[in-house]
């Protein structure tokens, strides 16, 4: 193993482009983690026992067609729990956006003025419980603990339909957030726990768009409710759309408890020598499995680590104005002088351009590779659709279809809160760090949730001049974060790969520590998707 003193007697970059700063801070890693790179195995201190019992001493190199295999059982018995999950926890989330104009504001008519808080409340709650949350889905069954988070909030979910009073409404909604908190976090783990890294994207894109696939249904189904009349129905259809919905996810939940398993290591539905498989087909991700130790100092390099910030900022500026989008979309439609089942049904159409940006993005980064590129470029169409919601007035058929072609490109921004999320669970190595990375993350998603509905002021509508002002410019700074995450990222590699080529002692080509609960700085192995 070279000595440090080596180490540091390494030229200088020049044409290489790395400067000094870049080398040296690499060294810094390598010099911590000399003591684990220099053994031809596993650091059985810091990989997880369940995983230990698994994995084996180096990579194992699976075909093609194994690999396929593999891959099938997985997504027949994680991913539809993932992406249904997900769906109906958007649908749970959402009905209150439809509910907005299918009566409830007439039976409580405080809601008129207080109606954004009803989003609000929910995203204080999931900032509160978001870090207890992540440090919970690290040391506890992650199935059965979101299988008790779904029957949780489908009961609550449910307990809306008799809450007639803005106190009790706050209060079930915050109960909602809470228990929704787990949602998120446990599928970012769950995607790096059960598939590669060049699946990632793709994985999170497919649940993630179910926030597309809510409005499309949805909006079907409200269009359905809004048909019950109070009289001769005993229930309002506010009401029947909270319980119908609360009773269909307490189901799922039971199912969810039964079906999915905990981990490739305690999946009781495949054979001992597939879960030993499906941990090799990870390996290569070098972010780990799992791991239930702590580790203080990954805390440190999380809080110091400027992609973090980076990930961090990317959630404010695509939360912000999505939740406020998400909020008042019927609201703003009904605003283009729309009927009230037109805008539930149009509702629809916003959910298949969702579903279309989501799945374009990610084609895109598979084709290209250039993931930092590809958000940029979806960010151009919500400057122009919000440039034309500020300035154009609605007075005639033209441009009330104008208008409302704008609002569906408006949310294209919605490829860059994707494919940040898929980022971060491909290039945050290291259970404890991963564990702050993804709480910092779900902290700043709460934050511009919760802030996201109070810039839509009563007194701005129907055109809300305030609230798009300040989507513009969450849109520039959005600009500014991924020009730096692209060139720090970038940076990073090219140091990385400048020190292994002159100190061969650091290579690790049969990926022997991949499981040893190495940072991404801490592993001179590890390269960053960008």
């Amino acid at each position: 193993m070279a000595s440090n003193h080596d180490i540091h007697a390494a030229p200088e970059a020049t044409a290489s482009g790395v400067d000094k700063k870049d080398i040296s801070q690499v060294e810094r890693v390598l010099s911590t983690s000399t003591d684990v790179l220099e053994k031809d195995h596993m650091n059985y201190d810091r990989v997880d026992a369940e995983v230990a019992k698994y994995a084996n001493a180096v990579q194992v190199e699976i075909s093609e067609e194994e690999d396929k295999r593999l891959k099938r059982l997985i997504d027949r018995r994680v991913l539809p729990i993932m992406v249904l999950t997900y769906f109906l926890q958007a649908l749970d989330k959402g009905t209150m956006s439809f509910t907005s104009i299918m009566g409830i504001m007439d039976d409580i008519p405080v809601l008129e003025t207080k109606f954004s808080w009803l989003t609000t409340c929910i995203y204080i709650a999931v900032l509160i419980v978001e870090y207890p949350t992540n440090w919970i889905i690290q040391r506890v069954p992650i199935a059965k603990y979101l299988g008790f988070n779904i029957l949780a909030w489908s009961t609550t979910l449910a307990l809306h339909a008799v809450c007639w009073n803005f106190p009790s409404l706050i209060a079930v909604r915050t109960l909602l957030g809470i228990f929704e908190a787990v949602c998120q976090p446990s599928f970012l783990v769950m995607s790096s726990m059960w598939y590669k890294r060049s699946e990632q994207a793709s994985i999170v894109t497919y649940w993630y768009m179910m926030n597309g696939g809510q409005q499309i249904v949805g909006g079907l189904l409200a269009y359905c409710f809004t048909l019950i009349k109070s009289p001769p129905s005993p229930l309002r259809s506010w009401q029947a759309i909270f319980l119908t919905y609360g009773c269909l996810s307490f189901l799922w939940g039971l199912f969810v408890l039964y079906w999915l398993p905990d981990s490739p290591m305690r999946a009781k539905c495949f054979s001992e020598a597939d879960k030993k498989l499906m941990i090799e087909r990870v390996r290569s991700n070098q972010t780990g499995l799992q791991n239930k130790s702590f580790r203080a100092y990954q805390i440190r390099e999380a809080l110091l680590d400027p992609q973090s910030w980076c990930y961090f900022l990317i959630a404010i500026c695509t939360t912000l104005p999505t939740s406020g989008l998400g909020a008042f979309s019927q609201l703003i439609i009904k605003g283009f002088d729309f009927t009230t089942l037109q805008t539930q049904l149009l509702a629809m159409v916003l959910g298949v351009v969702i579903i279309v940006t989501l799945l374009g993005s990610t084609y895109l980064v598979q084709k290209t590779q250039q993931n930092v590129l590809v958000m940029g470029l979806f960010v151009i169409p919500s400057f122009v659709g919000t440039i034309v919601l500020m300035t154009v007035r609605n007075h005639s058929k033209a441009t009330q279809i104008g208008l409302l072609i704008s609002y569906y490109i408006v949310l294209s921004f919605w490829a860059a809160a994707t494919l940040s999320m898929s980022m971060l669970t491909r290039n945050i190595a290291g259970q404890t760090k991963k564990t702050v990375c993804v709480a910092m993350n779900f902290v700043a998603w709460a934050t511009g949730n919760a802030i996201g509905p109070q810039v839509f002021l009563a007194w701005d509508k129907p055109r809300y001049f305030i609230a798009f002002s300040t989507h513009m410019g969450c849109y520039v700074l959005l600009v500014v974060v991924l020009v730096f995450l692209r060139w720090n990222l970038r940076s990073r590699n090219m140091a990385k790969d400048r020190l292994v080529r002159e100190v061969a002692e650091v290579r690790d080509e049969g990926l022997v520590h991949a499981f040893d609960d190495l940072t991404d700085r801490e592993n001179p192995n590890f390269r960053y998707v960008y």
